[in-house]
């Protein structure tokens, strides 16, 4: 950002004492704030309703901080900005240690109960995993000649997230549920961030893109295959202490891991990233390996 932080923090009254940029368009701005920088004005407006939403709901979600005028958010350079308390806790969680993957099973479950009330109150885009499948992913992977996933694997798992689609719970998700976006204090969950990506669709996809996250390089978590099945139990387990999966939802969620990670490698030969889309590709192919396993973990 090329404007100087002592114009743009003076809209709020504050000093710029300390900051530092914790994403590409995030910063913590003296241990006190979160800056979060938005490409247009809409995309800020919706997430600061949905912030407010969130809160009145009883979610633990960090509060707006209004300017000294009154606003949401300042522009600057082109951009939105909307500033925000910053929560007590961090995201840095190991998933390894006893009790904290039951302790995530509940508190995606809890958020999903909140989720369900905030939908009273605002409208969200309705989204289907499974058109995604049938739309620009299946259009994606025949472009490059159904590389890295075959033709013949896309289409059993599309066949098997499509005969029990219709009996899954749809709802308000968050849609991005990793540890960066829940934060601990002391080992207790502390806060929900970052709900950019919300939508409706399926429930259990925020089961699903939890747990094949951490199987990906960026967890740092380095799985084996007994650990990771272990956590799997462990996290449907906590989910189902505070909100009862079908027997539906427990059969279709090892093809919905599947299938999110044939989206992202979808995505990724999109934006010619062969090595993620390789990456995306070896882990649908553990889990594939691995569906009677967690199957039996499941029922």
């Amino acid at each position: 950002m090329n404007t100087e932080w002592k114009k743009i923090l003076s809209a709020w009254g504050v000093e710029p004492a300390d900051i530092e940029q914790k994403y590409p368009a995030v910063w913590k701005i003296n241990h006190q704030y979160m800056l979060k920088a938005y490409e247009s004005s809409k995309e800020l407006e919706r997430n600061s309703k949905l912030l407010t939403v969130l809160s009145e709901c009883g979610a633990p979600v960090a509060g707006i901080i209004k300017t000294l005028n009154g606003n949401n958010y300042v522009e600057a350079d082109g951009k939105h900005l909307l500033m925000t308390e910053k929560l007590p806790g961090s995201n840095r969680t190991d998933i390894r240690k006893p009790g904290t993957a039951y302790k995530m099973g509940e508190t995606i479950a809890r958020l999903h109960g909140i989720l369900r009330k905030c939908e009273q109150k605002i409208v969200f885009w309705d989204n289907s995993l499974l058109d995604e499948m049938e739309g620009w992913i299946k259009q994606t992977l025949q472009e490059n000649a159904w590389k890295p996933v075959s033709e013949q694997e896309y289409l059993s798992v599309t066949n098997q997230l499509g005969s029990r689609y219709d009996s899954l719970p749809r709802q308000l998700i968050h849609r991005d549920v990793h540890f960066g976006n829940f934060l601990f204090l002391n080992g207790e969950f502390s806060g929900y961030i970052d709900f950019d990506l919300s939508q409706r669709n399926i429930r259990i996809f925020d089961l699903g893109y939890f747990l094949a996250g951490l199987l990906t390089r960026e967890s740092g978590a380095k799985l084996k295959e007994d650990e990771w099945l272990h956590i799997v139990c462990d996290v449907i387990s906590g989910y189902e202490s505070v909100s009862e999966l079908k027997r539906e939802e427990k059969e279709a969620l090892v093809f919905v891991m599947e299938s999110i990670e044939i989206l992202f490698a979808a995505y990724f030969v999109h934006m010619e990233d062969r090595a993620c889309a390789e990456d995306a590709a070896d882990i649908f192919h553990e889990i594939r390996d691995w569906e009677e396993r967690i199957c039996k973990c499941l029922q």
